[in-house]
């Protein structure tokens, strides 16, 4: 029998997801998309059962439906090995109709396994440029680039956040007729609070008579920190009470820090450090334009439509995939280039309504019709039935 709320006209076929970490574990765009997809395919048609580093509460926390098979900081050599022997575990219990490939890493060692099984492979960025940006470790990214070739070159159909990861993808001598855009999606409902923004303001500690900016993004040189800091001197000249909080961890921190008091922003810029999960809809509610200023390799920008979910608006830089992930809401929503400046003029005229931004309500139905949860699920569920029934 097919789970409740299944397309009466849709079969029920069996998945399993092959991913990096567990979400609550290890927070993470990609882990977060495996998350929403164990709880949401079911609804489909989709049954799931789940391939992630993590503790032995994995299994618990998922009632059997995630099988961890090592610590996230276990030694390579052991994740490997013990992804290999759970994949076979998995594979004698029950094949599955389809593989969902999310991390190239975890799904090399256990393709072999499922030798007959059509392969969906989630592209959520390309890992090698992401892990090595900014430095110069060349080996390491000739090999995971490897890695990712070999894994790519095995999907049967592709599934990639926006158009601009599909060119990307196709650097790795993916044919473009396999690849199928289907962004990322949130928990409307979650972000969605009953809470305006002076009580949210009040519960974090905000003050409630300047007006606020938010980021949320990892510490790391491809988001575009440094620039996002330093166009606070811009647009404190025009908002002289402008107060920016910038949350999240990485390696940056100190830097970023440093780069605060260096601009005399002290008063105006702030690092909040990492925010837990459960908390970022209050964030997102006290502030009144949330930023995306990513500089490079940015597939979607998941903190896009959280905060729209939320009700604020979020100003990108044109790069990647963030303007697909708002154009259609608002062009002004898209800044004219990256940059100091083009931050620092963007972020002012929003502030001051010379940039004209979507109010609450749109932004909350934006986020709902396109980005929901069963939404992007029923629409990867149909990729999965497309690549069983062509196989």
């Amino acid at each position: 029998m097919a789970p409740p709320g299944t397309p009466s006209d849709e079969r029920t076929i069996d998945s399993l997801q092959i991913g990096m970490n567990w979400f609550s574990e290890h927070p993470g765009g990609l882990d977060r998309m495996v998350d929403a997809l164990v709880r949401t395919l079911p609804a489909q048609g989709v049954r799931v059962r789940g391939l992630v580093a993590g503790s032995a509460n994995v299994r618990v926390s998922t009632d059997g439906v995630v099988t961890p098979f090592a610590a996230v900081d276990a030694p390579l050599a052991r994740r490997i090995w013990n992804l290999r022997r759970a994949a076979a575990r998995l594979r004698a219990e029950r094949v599955p109709d389809v593989i969902a490939a999310h991390f190239a890493l975890y799904a090399a060692p256990v393709l072999g396994t499922f030798a007959q099984v059509p392969k969906v492979i989630h592209f959520h960025g390309p890992w090698g440029e992401e892990s090595a940006y900014g430095t110069r470790a060349r080996a390491s990214v000739d090999i995971q680039r490897a890695i990712e070739r070999y894994v790519y070159r095995r999907g049967k159909l592709h599934i990639v956040l926006s158009q601009a990861f599909a060119d990307v993808l196709q650097r790795y001598g993916v044919d473009a007729r396999t690849i199928r855009i289907v962004p990322g999606c949130v928990d409307v409902s979650r972000f969605s609070i009953d809470v305006d923004r002076r009580t949210a303001r009040t519960a974090l500690g905000l003050p409630q008579d300047r007006p606020v900016l938010f980021s949320v993004r990892r510490l790391v040189s491809r988001m575009g920190l440094e620039d996002l800091i330093d166009a606070m001197e811009l647009v404190r000249k025009a908002v002289p009470d402008a107060l920016l909080t910038i949350a999240g961890k990485g390696s940056l921190s100190a830097a970023l820090q440093a780069r605060i008091e260096q601009r005399g922003l002290s008063q105006h810029v702030r690092l909040a450090g990492f925010v837990a999960d459960e908390a970022l809809p209050l964030w997102y509610r006290a502030a009144n334009v949330s930023v995306v200023p990513t500089v490079a390799l940015e597939g979607f920008g998941l903190t896009t439509i959280e905060s729209l979910a939320a009700g604020t608006p979020v100003v990108v830089t044109p790069v990647g995939g963030l303007p697909e992930a708002v154009m259609a809401l608002s062009r002004d929503l898209v800044l004219e280039s990256s940059g100091v400046s083009a931050l620092g003029a963007g972020l002012a005229d929003a502030l001051l309504g010379r940039r004209i931004l979507p109010g609450e309500d749109a932004c909350r139905e934006y986020a709902r019709s396109n980005f929901d949860m069963p939404v992007i699920a029923a629409k990867v569920a149909t990729v999965y039935r497309e690549a069983i029934d062509t196989s």
